[in-house]
């Protein structure tokens, strides 16, 4: 998965994460806030392994473009 494909399901799982806990807050279930909770958490995650992702490919080709610009 591409760092940006990370990034855009991250911040789809932490707004459903938050949806969840509203609704669970309103409806009064702890199961659907807890729920929400954990799959905001995940879209955190998957936001800073986007995050990751993306710095390690952009360093890559820092590096590759240095390397050419020596030969």
């Amino acid at each position: 998965m591409s760092g940006t494909t990370d990034k855009i399901k991250g911040t789809a799982n932490e707004a459903i994460g938050k949806a969840k806990q509203d609704i669970g807050e309103a409806a009064g279930s702890d199961r659907l806030k807890g729920e929400g909770a954990v799959q905001e958490v995940k879209g955190k995650g998957q936001k800073k392994l986007g995050d990751a992702k993306q710095a390690t490919k952009d360093a890559i080709n820092r590096a590759a473009n240095a390397a050419n610009k020596k030969l």
